[in-house]
């Protein structure tokens, strides 16, 4: 399953970003198919993306002058977190794939939790209803109009797929990069050198995609099941967790990306999917 995981998060990484002549010209992709939210954290503005990210749309929607809420994007939500839950994040999600890679990079020490592990991983479902949510729809200027505040100002997805490429290739962009665009390499930067510190901190603490998807875990048709009988609470399977989870006591916990590393422990193949 481990080696599987990692050849369809590539799969699915091509496919949403193939439009490969994004790459050759410096320009976004605006054909039909970006009208569709794609189900992982995926930048609109990446060159090569096909689609739009649900976090971006739901806040160009809440920063709108004509509308205040988007049932199109909140019904896909709803669809992709009822039927996989979380794990869209561990199949499905291109930044995923990238922190995996990352977390893989041989270091002196490598951090399983830091302190205050509990109360941070909180912080997405703030990132969510603050940066996602409440700003983008009451903090407007003078004409009406919001900011999408998460990918503006925190969201290091979009700096590595659609700001560095976007610069790189475009003269015009180029030109205009300022502050914000150095503050946004400056998370990127940090997020990376976490990334190879921590097993996926930004899936951890920041991404408000996540913390969606995380939800939905408890109801889910993809989700994991413990055979009571079989399982002995040896703890192999939190052992096995890159998150630090007891699966045999919480299968349906809200951090589980299901990435499958508990099934492959279990002794006692007293872990289902």
């Amino acid at each position: 399953m481990k080696t599987n995981r990692i050849f369809v998060q590539a799969i699915f990484t091509a496919l949403t970003n193939g439009f490969a002549s994004g790459f050759a010209r410096g320009r976004i992709f605006d054909g039909a198919t970006k009208i569709v939210c794609a189900p992982g954290m995926n930048c609109y503005s990446c060159p090569g993306a096909l689609f739009s990210c649900p976090i971006g749309s739901l806040q160009a929607v809440l920063n709108a002058r004509v509308f205040s809420v988007s049932l199109y994007v909140l019904g896909i939500l709803f669809v992709f977190g009822a039927i996989f839950g979380r794990f869209i994040c561990g199949f499905f999600c291109p930044f995923g794939l990238i922190q995996d890679l990352l977390f893989k990079i041989p270091f002196v020490k490598k951090f399983k939790t830091i302190r205050g592990e509990k109360i941070f991983r909180y912080l997405r479902f703030v990132f969510l209803l603050v940066f996602v949510i409440l700003l983008p729809a009451f903090a407007a200027d003078f004409t009406g109009l919001g900011e999408p505040w998460f990918c503006k100002w925190i969201c290091p997805v979009g700096t590595l797929e659609g700001g560095i490429p976007l610069v790189l290739l475009n003269s015009a962009m180029r030109s205009a990069a300022g502050f914000i665009f150095r503050w946004k390499i400056a998370i990127l930067l940090a997020t990376i050198f976490c990334s190879i510190l921590i097993y996926r901190p930004f899936c951890r603490y920041v991404c408000p995609l996540g913390a969606i998807y995380g939800v939905f875990n408890k109801i889910s048709l993809v989700r994991i099941k413990i055979d009571a009988e079989k399982c002995t609470k040896c703890s192999a399977c939190r052992k096995s967790c890159k998150l630090d989870i007891p699966i045999y006591k919480n299968p349906e916990s809200a951090d589980c990306i299901r990435c499958g590393d508990c099934k492959n422990a279990c002794p006692h193949s007293a872990i289902q999917f």
